[in-house]
């Protein structure tokens, strides 16, 4: 009777084969994502200059909204759905995202730009990453955990592309499917696709906007010499942090409160962007500028409240944060198009500038902190997050970033910006189904809101 004695190098020669089968497919797909996402990127800035040069624009954004609804009407139909529609089919294992979404999205977003809308290019971004890699997974007759695999390897360079952080757009993809759960098999497809992108990206000389953390003075009391900061500074990034997280709730609550307000009150749907288009207006007259208007990275005019401004001391107004918050969320709430998560940084950014001069610390250091960290508790993506500082800010303040990420995190609720996410472990133990989505999980809670109303009614 003879054993059955396993092959030498069996299992190294299957990972091989698939280390080689996914990189053959991962990067003709990423070369597409990455250019197709560095003419978005070069289209965008093109409209945003443009606007702000014609100022008249904006008044022709209630205009442009019924454009957008039209267009979603007649060509667009199931791709409104957006990254929610992405991430249900990778749920699903299905590749049912239409060839579509990739022009339409694109087209939409420089519109909602063009006209003055408060939005952001992320979405957009995962969307054409998101619809090339369906369509390339058809060709290559994927199905199944294999198209699922692609469409996260397509979020990825799509992210990865859009903010020149190929790290960050990995673990983002696979973190992002799931509050409290990572599945690590598609982490070598995520990988490969969002460094080639961001790559592409530029290759085809696309630049990205650089923010830098001013160097910190010497602290005071306790320093540990090897961690660069004191227990007091400590101390005041958990308290700006779970404010941080707290600002990601509201952003999350109002977009989601404010579609299902315009649902209720509109028969027709085309009206919803016109009043979207015409508070947009109302608000930049109240405020006399443009400077919650689109994306608000580069400036436009002398004085200009920016991403990058808020790194310096007198570089926000003290509401600058929710003067932004209000703007986009009525902007996406209405049903304009673009992303969440560059409008998300200049929130977090600002706000962080505006806790600085609270709690006496670092401006730089809580802009920074802010930007990620309003980011990871509205996505609930903490370690993605963590990454993001690591890549765009230095690693020097590595364990800050983390910190930040994770507390905005769990303040921030089971509730996100992404109504298909799934929870698969409550952030508050026994508060939550597992595997049930934010959306059913907010449905559940009203019900038993209203319940509870009654029952209090009758009491």
């Amino acid at each position: 009777m003879t054993e059955n004695k396993p092959i030498p190098f069996k299992e190294h020669f299957a990972i091989i084969k698939h280390l080689i089968r996914w990189t053959l497919m991962a990067v003709p797909v990423a070369i597409v994502i990455g250019s197709v996402v560095a003419f978005f990127l070069w289209l965008l800035t093109t409209a945003i200059h443009f606007r702000f040069s014609h100022p008249w624009l904006l008044f022709l954004l209630p205009v442009a909204g019924v454009l957008i609804h039209f267009i979603y009407q007649t060509v667009g139909k199931s791709s409104e759905k957006g990254n929610n529609l992405i991430m249900e089919q990778i749920h699903e294992e299905g590749g049912a995202v239409p060839k579509r979404m990739a022009p339409v999205i694109l087209a939409t977003t420089i519109i909602t730009h063009l006209f003055g809308g408060s939005a952001g290019r992320e979405g957009t971004a995962v969307q054409i990453g998101g619809s090339i890699a369906a369509m390339f997974g058809k060709w290559f007759k994927l199905n199944g955990a294999d198209m699922r695999l692609m469409l996260t390897a397509g979020m990825a360079a799509g992210f990865g592309a859009v903010f020149g952080t190929p790290v960050t757009g990995a673990i983002f993809a696979l973190e992002v499917l799931a509050i409290g759960r990572i599945k690590y098999d598609a982490l070598l497809p995520a990988l490969i696709a969002a460094v080639v992108g961001d790559l592409t990206v530029s290759a085809w000389h696309v630049t990205h906007t650089q923010y830098h953390i001013d160097i910190l003075p010497q602290t005071t009391g306790l320093i540990n010499s090897y961690l660069h900061f004191d227990l007091s500074l400590l101390g005041k990034v958990i308290i700006a942090s779970a404010l941080f997280g707290l600002a990601s709730f509201l952003f999350a609550g109002m977009v989601h409160e404010i579609k299902n307000v315009c649902l209720k009150l509109f028969k027709h749907k085309w009206m919803i962007p016109v009043l979207g288009g015409l508070i947009i207006i109302g608000l930049t007259f109240i405020n006399d500028k443009p400077d919650y208007l689109s994306l608000g990275i580069d400036p436009e005019h002398p004085g200009a409240i920016t991403i990058p401004s808020a790194f310096h001391a007198g570089g926000a107004d003290t509401w600058s944060w929710l003067w932004k918050t209000i703007y986009t969320t009525v902007t996406l709430g209405t049903g304009f198009k673009g992303g969440e998560v560059t409008p998300l940084f200049y929130i977090g950014a600002t706000l962080g500038n505006t806790l600085a001069d609270l709690l006496n610390a670092p401006v730089g250091l809580f802009a920074a902190l802010g930007f990620i960290a309003v980011f990871a508790g509205a996505t609930n993506t903490p370690l993605a997050c963590t990454f993001m500082g690591i890549e765009l800010f230095g690693g020097e303040h590595a364990l800050l970033f983390a910190v930040a990420c994770f507390t905005a995190y769990f303040f921030s609720g089971n509730s996100g910006i992404y109504s298909s996410q799934r929870i698969a472990v409550p952030k508050i133990f026994g508060d939550g189904n597992a595997g049930e989505s934010i959306a059913d999980a907010a449905k559940r809670r009203g019900y038993m809101y209203e319940k509870l109303k009654k029952y209090r009614f009758r009491k």
